[in-house]
């Protein structure tokens, strides 16, 4: 299940000592944290937000009333559209992505939050799959993966990608 790989890894990165324990529910198999102190916490924004607060990260979540919408609303985006994903969605996921992305470092502003771990975990295995030609057409998509992938703690088990070609001048025909 993409969501409870997405909270491993978002636990791992956080630095959680404990792992917590979650189930999910319905068909679409949302995940849900029994919390100790109150009600179950349902589903993935709900319950990294959560994860956020107890590591004491709260800056994760944006640092102005402006950049905490955005980060909730690109936390609600890798949810509803890219854990749920056809092959067709893909190509409009990336070309709008990399529209959004031409002239940012993060997603939210310019300050590493949670949305783009979570942007990260769920691109991986897109990013992975992407032939040269296709990474080079979604170049500010392939900068930032690459930035993020290089973020300390971010990746941990999840394999580098190669992202872009090496390209080798040579300066003898100038």
């Amino acid at each position: 299940n993409m969501a409870l790989r997405e909270l491993s890894s978002l636990e791992k990165y956080l630095g959680l000592k404990k792992p917590n324990k979650y189930s999910t529910q319905g068909d679409k198999k949302v995940p849900v944290l029994q919390n100790n102190n109150g009600p179950p916490l349902v589903g993935l924004v709900t319950i990294a937000c959560h994860l956020v607060k107890e590591a004491n990260r709260p800056e994760l979540l944006g640092d102005s009333a402006e950049s905490r919408a955005v980060v909730q609303q690109w936390l609600e985006y890798t949810v509803t559209k890219l854990n749920s994903c056809t092959k067709e969605d893909i190509k409009t996921i990336l070309k709008d992505l990399n529209l959004y992305l031409q002239d940012k470092v993060y997603l939210a502003g310019n300050q590493f939050t949670l949305a783009d771990t979570f942007m990260y975990f769920g691109l991986h295995p897109i990013i992975m799959d992407l032939a040269f030609q296709e990474k080079e057409q979604f170049v500010n998509v392939t900068r930032w993966f690459d930035h993020i992938q290089h973020y300390p703690g971010v990746r941990h088990h999840l394999s580098p990608v190669v992202v872009l070609r090496n390209r080798i001048y040579t300066s003898r025909h100038h």
